[in-house]
Order: structure tokens, then sequence, then C-alpha cells
């Protein structure tokens, strides 16, 4: 079976240019992004389709599902200025997936476009589910899963050091969409797969934490919500196997942002078993057989 990495982000050359072409965030001068949440350096080589596809070889990871971060804020722009943005995002992926030979596979940025593997939207959005049914209606329908990923919408606290928003705001986030669709989301769309990244913020310290709380969470582990295992190492994936079970982790790194080879060493450590389910059986459960994008 092919193995697979759910969480990859690839920026096709028409976004980059609309976003070199902005004069306010999300904008890039050269290497440089700037958000909401500040300046960042980027290898815009990462982002080259042959680059790409050796960097799957290097990891020996056979086909990646890519998405557009929400963390660049595309988001919140209002609509004159976010349908450019998803036009070139959407046009210009379609061509490197069907450029691929089969190795990439796409989620749509933050709305439901038929063809994609699925959606991906910010975290933060997910707080009130019931919001997303325009996009969680026909994607329930069509088979595809629903990404969620951290977005931009924290507030900047100055003077914290730059890894702030990554660990502190982001988990919260995570939590907080995980929680709201356990209590609300997964009654209304029953049959909808969620991944959720970063383990969702480390979802599984919680559990307990609910059960004080006169919360049953027995139920929990049927709901059809998957954990990708981006940035973390053994110990927390041991504590994501022993809380949900071997069937709801898959394997996504976060690539470019994150150096995968710490993660793909610890799901390594964990056997060849729960290895073949993380990168392999897990995800091609979730993946639409019959999403084929076109450009």
């Amino acid at each position: 079976m092919p193995t697979f990495d759910l969480h990859q982000h690839l920026w096709p050359r028409a976004l980059v240019d609309v976003l070199s072409d902005r004069l306010s965030p999300p904008m890039l001068r050269g290497q440089t992004l700037t958000t909401s949440e500040g300046t960042f350096q980027v290898d815009l080589a990462a982002h080259d389709l042959e680059r790409r596809l050796a960097a799957l070889d290097s990891s020996r990871i056979d086909a990646a599902v890519v998405s557009l971060q929400p963390t660049i804020g595309f988001e919140a722009l209002p609509t004159s200025e976010r349908e450019p943005l998803l036009s070139a995002y959407h046009g210009g992926i379609a061509e490197l997936v069907a450029a691929s030979d089969g190795r990439l596979r796409a989620l749509a940025a933050g709305e439901y476009l038929a063809g994609f593997d699925g959606v991906c939207v910010g975290a933060s959005r997910l707080v009130h589910p019931e919001l997303l049914a325009e996009v969680l209606d026909p994607l329930e329908r069509s088979g595809g899963f629903l990404f969620v990923h951290p977005d931009d919408n924290a507030a900047v606290i100055p003077a914290m050091p730059s890894w702030w928003a990554a660990v502190s705001d982001y988990t919260a986030a995570m939590q907080s969409a995980y929680l709201a669709w356990v209590d609300r989301g997964a009654r209304r769309w029953p049959r909808l797969n969620v991944v959720f990244a970063i383990l969702a913020g480390g979802a599984p310290f919680q559990l307990e934490r609910l059960r004080s709380r006169g919360i049953e969470t027995r139920a929990l582990t049927g709901i059809p919500a998957y954990f990708d295992t981006s940035s973390y190492g053994r110990l927390a994936l041991e504590l994501c196997l022993a809380t949900y079970g071997v069937d709801r982790l898959v394997h996504g790194s976060d690539f470019p942002v994150i150096d995968p080879s710490t993660t793909m060493s610890a799901i390594g450590a964990l056997g060849k078993a729960t290895s073949h389910a993380i990168y392999d059986r897990n995800p091609q459960a979730l993946l639409n057989p019959q999403a084929l994008l076109n450009p």
C-alpha cells in the first residue's frame, strides 16, 4: 500500500504572484512573508514541483495531500481580496496535481469545490460549526474530508518569543475546534471524516478533565475524527494511541514549514503494524477515490 503525508503545503506560482502584488498582509516580498502575526522567511524553492517530489522520495512517502495554510490569513480577508488569492491557488494547485503523476492530492482552501479530496479550514471557524453548513453539507455528501488547521485568529502579543503563536495560540485554538466538533458538529454531520492537525492541539490530554466535569467521553472514540502527527514525538503519539487507538492517527508533516524527520522517527519507533496504520491504512480510508483534479 502507498504511504501518505496528509499535511503539506504547496504554493503554485500563481499564488506567489498574487501574494507578491499585495500591499497589505498577507503579502510576499522576495522570500519574506508578512502576515498579521509578523514576518517570516520562506524558501520558495521548496514549492517547486520537482523539488517537492524529490522531498517525497527522500522521506519515502508515495503521495502527499497539499493545502493552503490558513495561518497566512486568507480566511479573514474581505471577499474582494480573498477571491483573487483563492482563484490563483485553486487553479495553480490543480495544474501541479495534474503534473505530479498521482503523487499529489489537494484540499480546497476554505470552501467546498468538487474534484478536491476535501476542504482545509482554520480552527477558529470550527468553533461555531453550524456557520460552516454551506461547506460541510456538500463535503459530507461528496465523501471528502475536512482538514482543520491552525489559523491566524489569535491576538498578537508584543514581546512574546517567535515560537509563542505556534506553541500556545495554535494549540489552544485546535483544542477549541475539536471540543466544539465533538459537542455539536459531529451530531449534525455524523458521516463526515475530520482530520485535526497537530493532534488537535493535545486533545488526548483533555479527556480526563472532561470527565472531571461530568462529561461521558467513551463515545468520543466512535466519532470519525483523526489526528495528524505533525511536530510531535513519541510521548505525545503514545498518549494519543492509548486514548483513541491506532485507527485515529494519520501521518502529517507540515512540510516545508517543519522538518518531518523527528516525527517520522517517532512513528517508526512505534512498530511496523502501527506505522502501517499511520502511513497507509488510515489515510487510505480518508481519501476520496472520486476526486480527480483537472486544470
